[in-house]
């Protein structure tokens, strides 16, 4: 587990270690998924106002990243979740899920979506997931049907 209290904001999307995270978190889905099923979101993407964007901070470090872009009145989906290498390992994933699901909460929202790759590469982020209480369920939203997505839902 963490040993160092990560600080979470709403961010501007303006800080050039956010865009070098922004870009491995893209860089990374392109490694692992055919470009066709690359749904992460970029800069000008995230920067949209159904999306509210997050980053955790230990001190002047940043350790994660996240998104949550409002579907509708009640439904969420949580885009762009990304720990720094340099940080892995040390539950800030599981920190910004918690944080995020509980904006959601905030904001009146009943469920959360998500959509992730379905490579060996995206298996800690499906574990981490399935232990939070999301279970998978077929495409929602404008996705469709595609052997490298995995689709997973959860009550708020």
């Amino acid at each position: 587990m963490n040993s160092h209290a990560l600080n979470f904001c709403v961010d501007d999307l303006s800080r050039a270690e956010v865009h070098a995270l922004i870009r491995r978190h893209l860089a990374g889905m392109h490694e692992n998924s055919p470009p066709d099923s690359v749904h992460a979101l970029d800069i000008d993407k995230l920067r949209r106002p159904d999306v509210t964007f997050w980053t955790g901070w230990v001190r002047e470090n940043l350790a994660v990243m996240g998104a949550l872009k409002r579907l509708d009145a009640e439904n969420g989906e949580i885009k762009s979740m990304r720990v720094d290498d340099r940080w892995l390992g040390r539950g800030y994933g599981r920190e910004m899920l918690n944080h995020i699901s509980m904006q959601a909460r905030f904001m009146g929202l009943k469920a959360l979506w998500l959509e992730t790759g379905s490579t060996a590469a995206f298996e800690p982020a499906i574990r981490l997931y399935e232990s939070a209480g999301f279970s998978f369920c077929g495409p929602f939203g404008d996705y469709t049907d595609d052997p490298f997505s995995r689709f997973m839902m959860r009550p708020v």
